[in-house]
């Protein structure tokens, strides 16, 4: 991880962690599958123009549009909807902590499903800081109450479809980011389209505000387009556990931004809990415990 990359890894915490405060305000006034038809609709069709604006289209020759629809399926259509929906019954804030949950999901695949992601001590050793630091962030009270279990759950759903998503996403580094990201937005699209028409029916909805519009655009083509174009640029120079500690990154930017802009008070149960994400993040990187081992020599 080169301070770029990490910079990168940074820039999507940020673009993929306000995202989960646009769901709050969307769910509460449209259903969660057109919610997420209208983000990825939007970026879609903005994707699209930002190739074609290149000179380019969207290569969907030898059976590749199939491997976009799969993609779309389970790195866009599924984890979108479970987050949407999990909002309904569960904070913003809780659904970005579970969804920590996902460097688990994703080690363990890319352990089964590669060649060269194999589980390592520090991988181990990463993760399981990584998971203490957001039980710590997270508390016991805040999973109390039965009425939160079935949203939990559907977070940490989205979190295992993320897992199988990142590493499929490892197939698609013969192409250029913007067109892996066009591609997979565009087959999210497609499969969610005939499912709100079906499941919602958007036509009988009311018009919704200019807020709601706002932030539907937001999160279209800021954590959406943007995001994924970020995505697989890290996809394409890092292995994808080092992408997937971007869902250990949001929950604490999250909790700065609450404290900055909303002037939520920051708990030492916060600051603890940050601190051992932070050892799961230095675990995982491997850098400084090589540099501590040679210094020792």
């Amino acid at each position: 991880m080169s301070a770029k990359n990490w910079g990168l890894l940074l820039l999507l915490a940020m673009l993929w962690g306000s995202s989960f405060f646009f769901y709050k305000i969307l769910v509460a006034v449209l259903p969660p599958v057109t919610v997420v038809l209208g983000r990825v609709g939007i970026a879609a069709i903005a994707l699209n123009l930002w190739l074609l604006a290149g000179g380019t289209r969207l290569p969907l020759g030898d059976g590749r549009w199939k491997r976009f629809l799969l993609l779309g399926l389970i790195n866009t259509a599924i984890p979108f909807v479970l987050i949407a929906w999990g909002e309904t019954r569960i904070t913003s804030g809780m659904a970005s902590i579970l969804n920590a949950t996902t460097p688990i999901f994703m080690v363990v695949v890319a352990h089964f499903g590669t060649h060269d992601e194999k589980f390592s001590w520090g991988k181990i050793a990463g993760i399981g800081f990584g998971i203490l630091g957001t039980m710590i962030l997270v508390g016991p009270a805040a999973f109390s109450g039965a009425s939160a279990v079935l949203g939990e759950l559907a977070v940490i759903g989205a979190s295992a479809a993320y897992g199988f998503g990142g590493v499929y996403s490892r197939r698609f580094k013969d192409i250029t980011p913007l067109a892996a990201a066009t591609g997979q937005i565009t087959g999210g699209a497609v499969i969610l389209l005939p499912l709100s028409l079906a499941v919602d029916q958007p036509w009988r909805l009311a018009i919704p505000g200019w807020d709601v519009w706002a932030s539907l655009l937001a999160i279209a083509l800021v954590n959406t387009a943007l995001a994924y174009f970020v995505f697989f640029k890290l996809v394409a120079n890092v292995s994808v556990t080092y992408v997937s500690l971007v869902t250990f990154l949001i929950p604490i930017i999250a909790l700065f931004l609450g404290a900055f802009f909303l002037g939520e008070a920051v708990t030492w149960q916060a600051l603890a809990g940050m601190v051992v994400i932070a050892l799961g993040l230095v675990a995982i990187d491997g850098r400084l415990l090589k540099w501590r081992g040679r210094a020792s020599i």
